[in-house]
């Protein structure tokens, strides 16, 4: 594949975000923080500030941080179901940042509040009913997430490769994909199937500024594609995991709610200890080497997405001839 070759983006996406690549990092709670969302932005991509941890005096410290280092564009997102402060969208509103994404619940609930303080709105949906319903709700655009992904997931989970191109066929918001992106090949097959832009979760909680143990990272370079798990089928919500001895004991238990186990998630956040809790992890963990800065990553994913596509072009077009 050509090194040399390069390009630039301007799409719905990056005019609405800001940003120079079309790139955003996953809001995953209590990693999703300053350290590594500036670390995002610098790199001219989006990075994002969580507020699923609850902790949302800390996380007001982490904005206030965030304007500290880097003056590039960032968002926040609001995780409904794991937020339950009511006044959550007045927080946000009152952060004063653009951007934000919504999801674990229902578009309806605060997309026009958001919308009305000047904020662009992208709801994240697992499905195309759930997509049609955000788009009815008015929202800017749509994070489309695969199953493949890591994280808190629809029982019924469905590959990018499928739900990506569904949804393009049926609305005309832009979208933001979102569930096995980790590299520019991967970035150049979610621009095919009708995205303008992807979400990166496990290649950003690898990554050097990530703040979680070395321990979890190191778990990611040493797994294998087919090393996650998919718990909690029967409770709802769904997630997409690290196989582990706790998360292989629940993998097929119906009868246990996997979310009761995230009570010591600080002891493998940060602690390092792997069995302590649920390391959320995305099935790219296959695909994933190597820690690197965040600056390399984006850069490298970028050049590598205009590589491929000029390899694409000058493997299969043929010019016409008069």
């Amino acid at each position: 594949m050509p090194e040399t070759a390069s390009g630039s983006f301007d799409n719905r996406v990056t005019r609405l975000l800001g940003v120079e690549t079309p790139i955003v990092q996953a809001p995953m709670g209590w990693i999703a923080r300053s350290a590594l969302a500036s670390a995002v932005s610098n790199a001219g991509a989006l990075g994002i500030i969580e507020t699923s941890s609850g902790e949302l005096d800390a996380v007001r410290g982490e904005i206030l941080r965030m304007r500290e280092l880097t003056d590039r564009p960032f968002g926040v997102n609001i995780a409904q179901a794991f937020v339950r402060d009511p006044n959550i969208v007045d927080f946000v509103i009152d952060q004063g940042v653009q951007f934000v994404t919504t999801s674990a619940g229902n578009p309806e609930r605060y997309t026009e509040q958001l919308k009305s303080a000047g904020l662009t709105v992208f709801h994240v949906v697992p499905s195309l009913a759930a997509a049609k319903k955000a788009v009815a709700c008015g929202v800017d655009g749509l994070v489309v997430e695969g199953g493949e992904g890591g994280g808190f997931k629809n029982p019924r989970e469905v590959a990018s490769m499928v739900l990506l191109p569904l949804v393009r066929s049926q609305v005309d918001v832009p979208i933001i994909a979102a569930g096995g992106f980790v590299d520019g090949r991967s970035m150049a097959a979610a621009f095919a199937l009708g995205a303008e832009g992807v979400q990166m979760g496990t290649r950003m909680v690898s990554a050097a500024e990530s703040p979680v143990h070395a321990n979890w990272k190191q778990a990611i370079i040493d797994a294998r594609e087919t090393d996650t798990v998919f718990l909690n089928r029967h409770a709802s919500p769904a997630l997409r995991a690290l196989r582990t001895a706790k998360t292989s004991d629940l993998e097929y238990d119906t009868e246990t709610n996997a979310m009761t186990e995230f009570g010591t998630a600080m002891a493998l956040y940060f602690g390092g200890d792997m069995e302590a809790s649920i390391a959320l992890t995305g099935q790219v963990c296959g695909r994933i080497d190597s820690v690197r800065p965040v600056a390399e990553i984006i850069a490298e994913v970028r050049a590598e997405f205009f590589a491929e596509l000029g390899h694409l072009a000058d493997t299969y077009l043929t010019p016409t001839t008069a």
